[in-house]
């Protein structure tokens, strides 16, 4: 049961891509271009994004446990430090450049295979160099 809503989500989250235009890298670039010509559409996803997750902080608070796992395995709150914002700030130039973060970028494999997988392969590369390269946490 738990891979079958696991593959559910997955193709939701997947069709919501698609249907957002989150997949078309020039779409993405001209919501991040707000000094040139801005296309707001991207503002619409993100702000249905926070509606939505709104509404399922909202019921994970009244839920005793999720509907398919014995818990829920939630992230802490962690201080914002110079990693958080290195890395963000890494993300962000990232998603300029290419117009694609990784969601977008691997359920893009599916239509625009060689400029996805271009970006799939140096985001893989930069995870492995990055699990080479940490020091545990002190």
């Amino acid at each position: 049961m738990r891979a079958f809503v696991s593959m559910l989500s997955g193709i939701l989250f997947g069709f919501g891509l698609a249907l957002s235009g989150m997949m078309d890298p020039s779409r993405v670039r001209g919501f991040l271009d707000i000094f040139g010509d801005w296309d707001p559409t991207m503002a619409f996803v993100m702000g249905g994004a926070v509606i939505v997750m709104a509404i399922a902080w909202r019921m994970q608070k009244a839920m005793n446990k999720p509907v398919v796992c014995d818990q829920f395995s939630l992230p802490g709150t962690k201080l914002i430090d110079a990693r958080l914002i290195g890395g963000a700030a890494l993300f962000g130039i990232g998603w300029g450049l290419a117009g694609l973060c990784p969601g977008p970028a691997v359920a893009s494999l599916a239509n625009n295979l060689s400029g996805a997988a271009i970006f799939v392969a140096a985001m893989i590369a930069g995870m492995v160099i990055f699990r080479l390269t940490e020091r545990p946490a002190q």
